[in-house]
């Protein structure tokens, strides 16, 4: 059995959205605003429970239950709206057990945000297209919730690398430089808190990092009152193949962090090391994200909000006719300064009898 949750307002019963400006829950008929902590306490959690039919082994269908639509869902959808009446439908059983998160940042910026970043993306960029920018371009714009592991790592271990110092001086009319190579060493430990790495492959990696940093002394127990209003991702990356990535991470900032610490050096390179690390805690929690989806020219580009910090970025194209108009303009000016130059050599240089 499939369960799915609306969250319902205790005054009038209508839906309740998350507002994120506020931080609460907030009721769009009768404008009664609720703290998230306080509605875990009142909601009674009263689901309606539907047969689950699996359509193939990425979809799934539920029933809303406000209106008794058929909706479809990825697999992986925690989180969606009705596309009939446009209530949030949480699907519950994607979100116990091994799939319950531990924590979650509640979106801080809205989608109006999202949208006015988008219209300044091009600025400062003179070669991006004069029209990409345009409201009318964005195809769909999503709240999401992302699933994500937060890692707490101990790195233990010793780098070896090898030092030079230059110096110089000069005899006579004769300059002299030697190099002096020195072998370097440092060991120690050190611990990394909360190493983010994404938990669904639909997203890109390199995107999800790029989005970065996300504050997690803001990160509240999970509940579900905030899922409101917005999509939802389980975890598809188990949380023992997504560690790698934050042990990667961790050895690496290691290695800089005791190469910067074996003393002033005119060169330092790395030669090798016996750094290890060793997981002391793992959380899973959900971190929010405005994804913004541009069709320009028939062609698709992804952008993505940091729902946290209103981070933005994405890939613009180029606009070709700019370019090549720059590429004719700096030519036209390096021809007419060559024959200026030309002139007034000719000029002056004795050309003329």
């Amino acid at each position: 059995m499939s369960k799915v949750l609306d969250i319902q307002c205790p005054a009038c019963n209508a839906p309740l959205h998350f507002n994120a400006k506020l931080g609460k829950m907030k009721c769009d008929y009768c404008d009664s605003v609720f703290d998230p902590k306080d509605l875990k306490k009142t909601d009674k959690e009263e689901v309606k429970s539907q047969d689950k039919v699996v359509q193939n082994e990425n979809y799934v269908t539920y029933n809303c239950p406000d209106c008794g639509a058929e909706i479809v869902a990825e697999e992986n959808t925690s989180a969606t709206f009705c596309l009939y009446c446009g209530n949030t439908a949480i699907l519950k059983n994607k979100l116990s057990g091994e799939f319950a998160p531990d924590k979650i940042i509640p979106f801080k910026v809205e989608k109006e945000d999202a949208i006015k970043a988008f219209r300044e993306v091009t600025k400062g960029k003179p070669f991006a297209p004069k029209l990409f920018n345009q409201e009318s371009n964005i195809e769909k714009i999503t709240g999401l919730y992302v699933p994500f592991w937060l890692y707490e790592l101990e790195v233990n271990g010793s780098v070896k690398a090898v030092g030079t110092r230059v110096s110089s001086w000069t005899s006579g009319d004769r300059r002299y430089t030697k190099t002096d190579f020195y072998d370097l060493e440092r060991e120690g430990n050190m611990i990394y808190k909360r190493v983010p790495v994404d938990g669904s492959l639909k997203l890109d990696n390199d995107l999800m990092n790029s989005l970065e940093p996300f504050y997690f002394h803001y990160l509240e127990d999970y509940n579900h009152a905030y899922l409101s209003g917005y999509y939802a991702e389980k975890y598809d990356v188990a949380k023992e193949d997504a560690v790698k990535d934050a042990e990667m991470r961790a050895i690496e900032s290691t290695k800089k962090a005791m190469l910067n610490d074996m003393g002033n050096y005119s060169s330092k390179t790395y030669k090798s090391d016996t750094l290890v690390s060793n997981i002391v805690k793992t959380e899973y929690v959900l971190l929010p994200i405005w994804m913004v989806n541009v069709k320009y020219n028939n062609e698709y580009y992804m952008f993505a909000m940091n729902g946290q910090t209103g981070e933005f970025i994405g890939n613009i194209p180029l606009d070709k006719k700019k370019v090549v108009a720059y590429i004719y303009m700096i030519f036209a000016f390096t021809f007419a300064l060559i024959m200026l130059v030309s002139y007034v050599i000719f000029l002056f240089g004795g050309g003329a009898v």
